[in-house]
């Protein structure tokens, strides 16, 4: 049988002969369950979680969590704008006039590209065509955009050239860099820099920002301005563990800011007595994604005093409910004793969390999109102009194909060639349609399609162009490029078995859910 339609397990036999050769009953019984099933309401459309690959929650043994983003959700505004105020501050010392810029949150997004050779933000298809872009923070016109990439398809293995923002703490990094290209192309910079070298200043001085903890020390002293408490993941995660799954902490983050940021995220929600710590089986921080999973090489240390942080190497197994320092995927793979798709790993990271984990090690994926919700709620709201559209773009369809058939007609005439010949044998549809005018009266009814034609382009032009602007004014939607699927969506579909925007929005699901994959899409279904 397959995947798809495997049947929930019963807890004795099921009575399908009775029932078939009893029709009444059968009857009955559809309509009780059916009463049943309608006192639970399924989660709002933006609220579930959805399926690239079929995934049997019952059948996942161990579930691996990662902490910043997944876990711990923060106010994206809030966080990312003291990320861009401590990279201001220090560029500032070296003698960037950048006093006056200002962190916009909507210059970029998760799925972009930054092209360092020429200096531009760009969203993909997922061919890899840019559909927009930006250079610094100025718009390219749609000539501009044809001259820079004519040739070109944006290729992600091209490290040199491209870099993809996979996470929400890549906001920051794009809109400083976006408007430092401006500042070097007004030759207002300090430095004489290239757009790539001008991309590692920023990167660099980003990350010495993170790595002197000077971030993540507003956090801990505040983190009631940066944390989105969701009472309901504490429940899912119990719910979890008590189901008989085994649960994962696996973070980069140390150990003094995971244990923190949990315990103010957790520890008021879960039952007298209990801390986050109780939830989970194995517990590693600095982990070094996506190194964790690629490297069996990577030393391994306990915490064994968690206060001061003292490290112990590992030599052996691992203990249930101890902490552990960096070390390696197949190692926590050995100590539970599973593997493949027996674990499920749910991170926000497209790389360094589901990319590596399913495609070394073929854990199952679960991706967290927290932007998922508002794209949605925009979605929903234009779903009246958006119907326009298609009714629209179908009478628009309709009539350039009544159009090329005067056309082709004329083009016939006026060559003197002949339509080949036909035995009459043909099915009706390969035959050339029958066109009752003369040659000399096709003029009027092409003048008429081609003046109604114009008109529907000025009547959609717009509204398109409003519908690239939901969610975000300068790149839309994330999963979106133009009327196609984004370079990311593409990316989320190869990697993330399932992805949502959420983890609290497995509470609703439960830890029994059978996920289903809907039936693939193709051209021609249509």
């Amino acid at each position: 049988m397959a995947d798809s339609a495997q049947p929930i397990a019963a807890t004795g036999p099921l009575p399908a002969a009775a029932n078939a050769a009893d029709p009444a009953r059968s009857r009955r019984i559809a309509a009780e369950a059916a009463a049943l099933a309608g006192r639970f309401h399924p989660p709002p459309p933006a609220r579930r979680v959805f399926c690239n690959r079929t995934l049997n929650l019952r059948a996942i043994k161990t579930i691996g969590y990662d902490m910043d983003y997944t876990l711990i959700h923060y106010h994206v505004r809030q966080w990312e704008g003291r990320a861009y105020a401590h990279l201001q501050q220090r560029l500032l010392a070296q003698g960037w006039p950048i006093a006056d810029l200002a962190f916009d949150p909507d210059r970029a997004m998760r799925g972009l590209v930054i092209d360092k050779q020429l200096g531009n933000l760009c969203k993909t298809n997922r061919f890899g065509y840019v559909k927009a872009a930006c250079h610094g923070t100025r718009s390219l016109t749609l000539e501009e955009l044809r001259t820079a990439y004519r040739d070109t398809l944006v290729d992600l293995a091209d490290t040199d050239r491209y870099v993809f923002l996979n996470t929400l703490f890549e906001i920051s990094e794009g809109c400083m860099y976006a408007q430092l290209v401006d500042l070097v192309d007004r030759r207002a910079a300090p430095e004489l820099l290239a757009y790539p070298d001008l991309y590692r200043k920023v990167r660099y001085t980003l990350d010495r920002a993170h790595v002197e903890g000077e971030l993540k020390a507003e956090i801990l002293a505040h983190p009631e301005r940066y944390v989105d408490l969701d009472p309901q993941l504490p429940l899912t995660l119990l719910d979890q563990r008590e189901s008989g799954k085994k649960l994962m902490l696996i973070t980069n983050s140390e150990w003094s800011y995971t244990n923190a940021m949990m315990g103010y995220a957790f520890n008021r929600f879960l039952p007298a007595g209990q801390t986050w710590r109780d939830l989970f089986k194995v517990v590693v921080v600095s982990a070094r994604k996506p190194a964790f999973f690629h490297s069996a090489q990577q030393m391994m240390f306990e915490v064994v005093d968690e206060d001061a942080g003292l490290l112990r190497p590992v030599e052996s197994g691992l203990r249930e409910g101890a902490v552990y320092f960096g070390g390696s995927a197949q190692r926590v793979e050995k100590a539970l004793g599973l593997d493949g798709d027996q674990i499920l790993y749910v991170g926000d990271h497209m790389l360094a969390d589901v990319h590596q984990s399913k495609k070394l090690l073929q854990w199952r994926t679960a991706l967290i999109l927290r932007e998922i919700e508002a794209e949605m709620e925009a979605t929903v709201a234009w779903r009246d102009r958006q119907a326009a559209i298609e009714a629209k773009m179908a009478e628009k369809e309709r009539l350039e194909f009544a159009f090329s058939q005067y056309r082709v007609r004329r083009q016939r005439e006026r060559m003197t060639y002949a339509t080949p010949m036909l035995t009459g044998d043909e099915p009706a549809e390969v035959r050339p349609a029958t066109d009752p005018l003369p040659s000399r009266d096709r003029a009027e009814p092409m003048n008429i399609l081609r003046e109604r034609l114009v008109e529907l382009d000025a009547e959609i032009a717009p509204l398109v162009g409003q519908a690239g602007q939901l969610h975000n004014p300068y790149w839309g939607l994330m999963m979106r490029a133009g009327n196609d699927k984004s370079l990311f969506a593409r990316l989320v579909e190869q990697h993330a078995d399932v992805y949502t925007s959420r983890v609290s929005n497995f509470c609703v699901e439960t830890p029994f859910v059978f996920l289903r994959s809907l039936r693939g899409s193709l051209p021609h279904d249509a």
